[in-house]
């Protein structure tokens, strides 16, 4: 992903973390703070209400080690996740959003190995309502890019050349490390989730046609253990944009 330079009060991402919270979050509620960089705006406009308090009685379940500090340092009660918790809203950064479907991606930020793509996606699917904060350039027919996919890290390797010779010449697949020089590999220091699983990247080499057919084929594969594909509905996507806000809403899944 680009890198993105710190953004002023008044962005366009800024307004569209501050449009999620003042429209979506209620007093009372149990809300799924979610990673990145409009997520963490949105966390800190959070914080602001609360210590206004325009918001009561708001508990936070950060998705990440950084939403759990940006929500420390902004003052929001947290609780930690719990496969039974009761998730009122959620918002979140997601890498992309397949345009129509609103099938997303998520997980291709740098993890800490305290972290999990799976309780990120479990906080997701378990919220009444989801908002995913992104910008236009995110929100595209066919997407671009890798997607992360958490491995048994027992015989990974026969798991990634499975995975490789189903998407042969359209992508590449890397483990990700945890330290030092990425490569196919992973090098010597692999990136171990607390799970215990290992994290590929399949690195597409031309636009994803279809991301719910991706999603299919690699539930199929023995050793994967989830992926960074999901398909939540309801959905929201609130997307920033120069022009303004865009608010996409898709209530039920296509027959």
């Amino acid at each position: 992903m680009p890198t993105r330079s710190c953004l002023d009060d008044t962005s366009s991402l800024l307004k569209a973390a501050q449009y999620t919270v003042d429209t979506y979050v209620k007093s009372g509620m149990v809300v799924g703070l979610g990673s990145g960089h409009a997520s963490g705006l949105a966390i800190q406009h959070l914080g602001r209400q609360l210590r206004h308090g325009n918001l009561k009685d708001i508990v936070g379940i950060p998705m990440s080690v950084a939403s759990a500090s940006e929500a420390a340092k902004a003052g929001i009660p947290m609780d930690t996740y719990q496969g039974s918790s009761q998730i009122d809203f959620a918002f979140d950064d997601a890498d992309g959003v397949e345009e129509g479907t609103f099938v997303s991606i998520i997980g291709r930020r740098k993890l800490q190995s305290e972290e999990s793509i799976i309780q990120e996606k479990s906080i997701l699917n378990d919220a009444n309502k989801l908002v995913f904060i992104i910008e236009e350039n995110q929100y595209k027919d066919h997407l671009e890019g890798s997607i992360p996919v958490l491995i048994q890290s027992l015989n990974w390797l026969a798991t990634a050349e499975e995975i490789d010779d189903m998407f042969l010449g359209d992508a590449e697949v890397w483990r990700r490390s945890s330290i030092g020089q990425v490569g196919p590999l992973g090098g010597d220091f692999p990136l171990v989730t607390k799970e215990g699983h290992n994290v590929l990247d399949i690195i597409f080499t031309s636009p994803i046609p279809n991301l719910a057919e991706v999603a299919e084929i690699l539930d199929k594969i023995d050793g994967v253990v989830d992926h960074g594909v999901i398909s939540k509905i309801p959905c929201t996507v609130v997307i920033a944009s120069p022009n303004g806000l865009n608010v996409l809403n898709k209530l039920t899944a296509d027959i």
